[in-house]
This record gives structure tokens, C-alpha cells and sequence, in this order.
């Protein structure tokens, strides 16, 4: 098995111990990772901190070019990293590299953002000048349903800002980003990036370390909560992407021929493991039996199988417990009186492999509705007025993000502008950019990710006022 290895303060670690990595098309061990202790924990954010005064000194165009160079570092190594992605979350090979190949797009575009500074008075008398500094140590948590991507969005702006970071994977997927970090080992100065990874009991201990100044975690609503109660103890910043349970509403005058695979996929791209996949689809009554057809035809077509076979669509959830889960929720379901408008086929064997299953208008009360089941599940709804799905989509405690499909742009952007979320899409899915803001309302987050305000979450204002003689 290969070996991997931590990166705390400069230097490559083994770690005392080690925590198997699962493959969950197979439910077998097939690599280990270290487990790192809380000694090496201490190491890693002591180092952090005494390399934060130099860093944070370091002009920052001088900050930006040693982050520029991170993308070319990875670039040669994709396809060995893809792999190894695939093994450990379960992915298509095609899709482990659609993630890959966005982490370089994200780095680069990222490189790019811009720390303002404000003149509030220049006058004979006074200046007052407010500029951004950094906050110093972070704390970067990654999940495990796009362990790269979401990790490299936190470490750049991180960084750029003039922080040091500690950077922890989730402990089902921490072989790709391990592997990430022995790349960039000798780029930036020791103690700048420091990589971890560990079991459940790590994550609690990063986040309520003293040393630790600000949060960025992403994960789940409830873990979410969790943390911000670990981050009081000394008034941690925070930003946390959350959980959604995202709206995705059709309008009667919809192309169903090209909205049909798009939204497809805005649903069920990574087996539904997508905080911002369409979770809940509203269809005009008078067009939902076409529609929900035309869904069941289309879904006939889509392979589920290992990430690793070539015409794999649809790979496993990543872990036993979202398998689990998952299937739990279904089975619910399914003894409520629910209909299933579709069930597809899943490979026979070993694997938590779930079919693509739609639910044919269940009532908004039901789980299948009301949770986010970050699996292969989807629930068809149908609706009487624009009126009734705007009112029904905003009926939740999650406000992550949402789309709206239609030919009437003017109608779109009307129904757009209702949904109470962080974003909405028109007409395609789970568009993001490094330059555009990306947040949570309500329960779905704290805070911004992406784009100048992303940036500036990585800093607090300071406010310079000069008094002139």
C-alpha cells in the first residue's frame, strides 16, 4: 500500500498512527492514512503560528506569484491524482477529473482577487484610512464529497490573505489532498500550509484549539452547529457551508427536450452527494406527466457502477453511514405509501451502491421532501401556480441555493429573484466562479465563500487614523 504522509511545518510525517481509507466501490481497505495525534496537532499549529508574523509581512504580490505556482505543481499529476480521488470517494474517473481540473481553475481565478483599502478622510486635518489584515491561524475543514475542490477553495484566499493554515481532510477521503500537500511541500515557506488528516476525534480538537483563530468548515447543517459551539470558547471567526435542500422550479413554457438531461444531472451529478444539487423538483400539474416521463426515459439510460469502469455514470455513496441512510430513507418512504415513479439497477456485490430512484408527488410533508437525502433520491413535485412553488420552495429551514428552468427570461429572473437562497440558476446547474460570491441564508452557512467578500472573510478591518499637526 502507498504510503502518505502529513505536512506540519515544512517537513513530511508518517504520523504514530495510521486510519484505514475505505474504497466504497468494493467496502475494502485499501490504503491507510495517518492518524495524527494531538502532540502533532499542537506541532502543526505552533508551526503555523510562528510562520504567521513573516507571511503576514510578505508583500502580498509576492504572496500571490508563490500561489500561482501551486497550479502548475499539480497540473503533471492529475491523472495519478484522479485516480487515487476515485478510489476513495467512489466517483467516475471522468468526473474525478472534472474536479481536479476546477481545483486549477478555482486556484488561478482565486490568485486574481484583490484586498481594497478605503480612504474614509484625507483632509489637512485628518487621514483615516480602513485596509484588511489577515486574522492569523486557520483552520480549514474539508468534507468527503469533493475533498479536493473544497478543500483548495478555503487554502487560497486563506493564504492570499496573509494567514497561515492548518488544512484537515475528512477522514474517508484524505489520501488525494495528502498527496497534494507532499506536491507543495518546499513551495511555501515551513509552517505556511500545513497539511493533517485523522479520525473523528481530530476534527472537535482543531477547531476548539486556542491557537486557532478562524474556522472555515464545510459540511453538514447539524456538524455545523457543532462547531460554531467549539469555536466560542475564544470568539473564533467563522465561515461555515452548509447543508441545503435546494428548490429546483420548471415553468410551464419549458423546452422539456433540453431540460430534461440538464436537470438530470443537477440532481444526481456525484450520486447526489452536492450541497447545491437540485434536491426538490416542482413541475407545472398541467406538464407533469411529460416531464416525470420524459425523467424516467432518461434515467433508464444511466450506468451505476465503479468509478474505475470506463462507462461508469454513477458511482457508490462514499461511506457505509450515507449508504445507510440513504436506503433508510427510501425504505421510509416506501412504507409511508409513497409512490416510486423509478428505480434503476445497481451493480450486484460488495459496494454502497444505491439506484437512481424518483418519488412520483409526495406530499411536502414527507422526509423525502423535507431532507436533504445527499444520495440518488429525488422527489417530482407537481404545483397549480408560480405562486404556490415559490411559496412551497422557500418553506424551509435551508436557503443554500436553487434554480429556475424556462424559455421566459423576464419570468425566470421574476421567479429568481423570490427564492430565498444564496444563489439561484437559471437554465443550467451549479454554476460557480471564483470571482462571485457564494453563501448560505438561513440554516445553510455563515459567511461567504468565493469572490472579493469570500476573500475578505479570511481578514478583519483595521482602521488607521492620522492626525496631522
Amino acid at each position: 500500500m502507498p504510503t502518505h504522509h502529513m505536512l506540519i511545518d515544512g517537513r513530511l510525517i508518517g504520523g504514530a498512527a495510521t486510519l484505514p481509507v475505505v474504497d466504497p466501490a468494493t467496502e475494502e481497505v485499501f490504503a491507510h492514512a495517518p492518524d495524527c495525534s494531538a502532540e502533532e496537532l499542537d506541532q502543526a499549529i505552533d508551526a503555523a503560528r510562528r510562520a504567521f508574523p513573516a507571511w503576514r509581512s510578505t508583500d502580498i504580490e509576492k504572496r500571490r506569484a508563490l500561489l500561482a505556482q501551486m497550479a502548475s505543481r499539480i497540473g503533471p499529476h492529475v491523472a495519478a491524482l484522479a485516480e487515487s480521488l476515485t478510489r476513495e470517494q467512489g466517483k467516475p474517473t471522468q468526473a474525478a477529473l472534472r474536479e481536479l481540473d476546477s481545483t486549477l481553475r478555482f486556484m488561478k481565478g482565486q490568485c486574481e482577487l484583490q484586498l481594497p483599502e478605503l480612504v474614509n478622510e484625507d483632509t489637512p486635518t485628518r487621514r483615516s484610512i480602513t485596509s484588511r489584515v489577515p486574522i492569523g491561524v486557520v483552520a480549514a475543514l474539508a468534507p468527503w464529497n469533493f475533498p479536493v475542490l473544497l478543500a483548495w477553495w478555503k487554502v487560497i484566499p486563506a493564504l492570499l490573505a496573509g494567514n497561515t493554515i492548518v488544512l484537515k481532510p475528512s477522514p474517508l477521503t484524505p489520501l488525494t489532498v495528502l498527496r497534494i500537500g507532499e506536491l507543495l511541500a518546499d513551495l511555501l515557506p515551513p509552517g505556511v500550509l500545513n497539511v493533517i488528516s485523522g479520525g473523528d476525534n481530530l476534527g472537535p480538537l482543531l477547531t476548539a484549539h486556542t491557537g486557532v483563530d478562524k474556522v472555515s468548515f464545510t459540511g453538514s447543517t447539524q456538524t455545523g452547529k457543532r462547531v460554531m459551539e467549539s469555536a466560542a470558547g475564544t470568539l473564533k471567526r467563522l465561515t461555515l457551508e452548509l447543508g441545503g435542500n435546494d428548490a429546483a422550479i420548471v415553468l410551464p413554457d419549458v423546452d422539456v427536450e433540453r431540460l430534461v438531461p440538464t436537470l438530470f444531472w443537477s440532481a444526481f451529478t456525484n450520486s447526489g452527494q452536492v450541497c447545491i444539487a437540485s434536491k426538490r423538483v416542482y413541475l407545472p400539474r398541467e406538464r407533469y406527466d411529460e416531464i416525470a416521463q420524459a425523467f424516467v426515459a432518461y434515467a433508464r439510460t444511466v450506468k451505476v457502477g465503479p468509478g474505475l469502469a470506463p462507462d461508469s455514470q454513477l458511482g457508490p455513496v462514499q461511506n457505509r453511514r450515507q449508504y445507510e441512510r440513504v436506503r433508510e430513507l427510501v425504505e421510509h418512504s416506501r412504507r409511508e405509501g409513497l409512490r416510486v415513479l423509478f428505480e434503476g439497477e445497481a451493480p450486484a456485490g460488495p459496494g454502497y451502491f444505491i439506484p437512481v430512484t424518483l418519488f412520483d408527488n409526495p406530499p411536502e410533508s414527507s422526509r423525502v421532501v423535507a431532507e436533504e437525502p445527499f444520495g440518488p433520491v429525488l422527489p417530482l413535485l407537481s404545483y397549480d401556480t408560480l405562486e404556490d412553488a415559490i411559496t412551497r420552495a422557500n418553506a424551509s429551514p435551508y436557503g443554500l441555493a436553487g434554480s429556475v428552468w424556462g424559455s421566459d427570461e423576464a419570468q425566470a429572473l421574476a421567479v429568481a429573484s423570490r427564492l430565498e437562497t444564496g444563489t439561484v440558476w437559471i437554465n443550467e446547474p451549479m454554476y460557480l466562479a471564483p470571482n462571485a460570491a457564494f453563501a448560505g441564508h438561513k440554516q445553510s452557512g455563515l459567511g461567504v465563500e468565493h469572490g472579493a467578500e469570500g476573500l475578505l472573510g479570511f481578514t478583519e478591518p483595521q482602521t488607521i487614523v492620522l492626525r496631522r499637526a
